[in-house]
């Protein structure tokens, strides 16, 4: 079977058009807006539990938990780079 000019030239630009896409993911998972928005859902959502069950100045009291989140996704990076330099093995 043989392949043409065409075909190949389609199926790099699949595979560009993928390589945009991976891109663009990657930036959004170490972007602000995405540890912001972390933040604030988690802030929201820690809130309003603790509002639902009678916690005293629920909203004060959520700010420790989404704080510490929203840390512990700064972190992950460094993590993530002393696992693939001493634990990930090809």
């Amino acid at each position: 079977m043989k392949t043409t000019i065409e075909e190949l030239s389609k199926e790099i630009e699949l595979i560009k058009n993928r390589n945009k896409k991976v891109e663009a993911d990657k930036n959004w998972e170490t972007s602000w807006t995405r540890k912001i928005l972390l933040f604030v859902f988690t802030y929201l959502a820690i809130g309003l539990y603790i509002n639902a069950i009678g916690v005293e100045k629920p909203w004060l009291n959520a700010v420790i938990p989404s704080i510490g989140f929203l840390l512990s996704t700064l972190t992950l990076p460094f993590f993530k780079n002393l696992w693939k330099k001493y634990f990930f093995k090809r």
